[in-house]
């Protein structure tokens, strides 16, 4: 039989009833073998995450040294649960343990972590499947990255044991033995490292929306559903702002061609978007698969004559960032000109002056500018490297909408375009991109 491995996200699993209609959901399949669960999302807008309470009580508990005014809301929001799911479970004695452990360890990894076990315990009692503990399974190396060398084989033989297993996600074990968590969000790369382990016939992700869009909701009026999209344009979405799966779960699935489906648990009989691997994926339709981005960057902008032939130049001005451990997220270039495209949360309380300081000491550019609240928005999709003018519909729309571009960045692979405009026109830039490949369909 094929193997399923499904996640389903915190929304899905934010109380007893939804919790209910996840279990239905798991158990129509057969083939749905291993299940990945996230800590207890909002049941309402006003609501807390109960991984947000837990990171207070991590706060409260270093304190104070204790972290009980807190941990009594956790303690409600799992009772809330227990009883609407009718369960004859004894959650107390684990809730006390749990609230023992945060206290004693005071640590805010292994707090964070709690959510997803707790839940991961009910839902398999729920199900009256396995619980497999994460911490058990999936390491992390002393860099602080996924350790797969150990981790595939200890999963694989694991889950080999078990007939059916609900396994917490966002956490493993660090080399320290401590309990590590991946980034907020990181339960979809732990769904996506079992799909791998266990060579999954498919990675379902479930969530509360019916897959990806073309375009931001809140910026577009009801814009288009992708059905199908590859790895690569998935990729270069989600880390420009999609947010529907964390950007970094298509790497473990990616090595195994195992295709994802992204699905909604409160309409489970849409088709949701299916995301194929980019040698199994075929361009069909748009252009344009989707367009997204992001606001709040700086750019630094270094000219110098004859830096083209200045060798090393590029290099130390990368160094620099790396000392004071910055990260870049573009680097356009033209023969005497060098941009370095940074998020600006990284540069607050004198960071960037220290930069601007020690780049005019070591590299002794003829000239340094610095262009703050610039936004960055890519337009992706294979078909554009096919079709003839594609560049020019992009920036034809934005001069009709009066889109000032400030810089602009194309991959190598042709498979999309970044425009760096100032924050103020971020909105208008997304609309006017859309509208241009999409259409004005929706008369908004």
């Amino acid at each position: 039989m094929s193997v399923k491995v499904c996640k389903f996200g915190g929304t899905s699993l934010a109380d007893g009833n939804n919790i209910s209609k996840v279990a239905e959901i798991i158990l129509s399949d057969p083939s749905r073998k291993y299940a990945v669960v996230s800590a207890p999302g909002k049941r309402f807008s006003d609501d807390i995450k109960v991984t947000d309470l837990l990171y207070t009580c991590y706060k409260e508990s270093v304190e104070t040294g204790d972290c009980s005014e807190t941990f009594a809301k956790i303690r409600q929001r799992f009772h809330s649960i227990i009883s609407e799911l009718e369960l004859q479970f004894d959650i107390d004695s684990i809730l006390d343990r749990t609230e023992k452990e945060i206290e004693e360890n005071k640590d805010a990894d292994f707090t964070a972590s709690r959510g997803e076990f707790l839940n991961a315990c009910i839902v398999a009692v729920k199900l009256g499947w396995e619980f497999v503990d994460a911490k058990e399974i999936i390491f992390f190396d002393k860099n602080g990255s996924f350790d797969e060398k150990k981790s595939y084989p200890l999963i694989e033989r694991r889950l080999a044991k078990a007939k059916n297993a609900v396994i917490p996600g966002f956490y493993g074990t660090g080399a320290d033995g401590r309990i590590k968590t991946f980034s907020r969000g990181g339960s979809d790369i732990s769904g996506s490292i079992i799909a791998r382990a266990v060579n999954a016939e498919i990675y379902e992700n479930w969530t509360d929306v019916s897959g990806f869009l073309a375009c931001d909701p809140r910026i577009v009026y009801k814009p288009e559903k992708i059905e199908v999209i590859s790895f690569k344009e998935l990729r270069e979405l989600s880390y420009m702002g999609a947010n529907v799966l964390h950007a970094d779960a298509i790497f473990p699935v990616r090595k195994g061609d195992i295709p994802i489906v992204i699905k909604n648990t409160f309409r489970p009989e849409d088709a949701g978007t299916l995301i194929l691997p980019s040698k199994k994926y075929t361009p069909h339709g748009n252009i344009v698969t989707g367009v997204a981005g992001k606001k709040d960057f700086t750019v630094i902008y270094l000219e110098k004559s004859l830096m083209n032939s200045e060798i090393g130049f590029a290099r130390r001005a990368l160094s620099i960032l790396e000392r004071e451990k910055i990260n870049f997220e573009h680097m356009p270039s033209g023969i005497d000109t060098l941009s370095l495209v940074i998020e600006s949360k990284y540069l607050k309380n004198g960071t960037l002056e220290k930069l601007v300081e020690e780049m005019r000491e070591e590299l002794s550019p003829d000239y340094i500018r610095v262009l703050e609240d610039i936004a960055l928005v890519a337009t992706v999709g294979h078909g554009m490297a096919a079709n003839i003018g594609t560049s020019a519909r992009l920036f034809g729309a934005l001069s009709a909408a009066g889109v000032n571009v400030r810089m602009i960045d194309q991959g190598s692979s042709e498979l999309n375009i970044i425009v760096g405009i100032d924050n103020a026109d971020y909105e208008k830039c997304v609309r006017a991109i859309y509208k241009e490949f999409f259409g004005d369909k929706n008369g908004k």
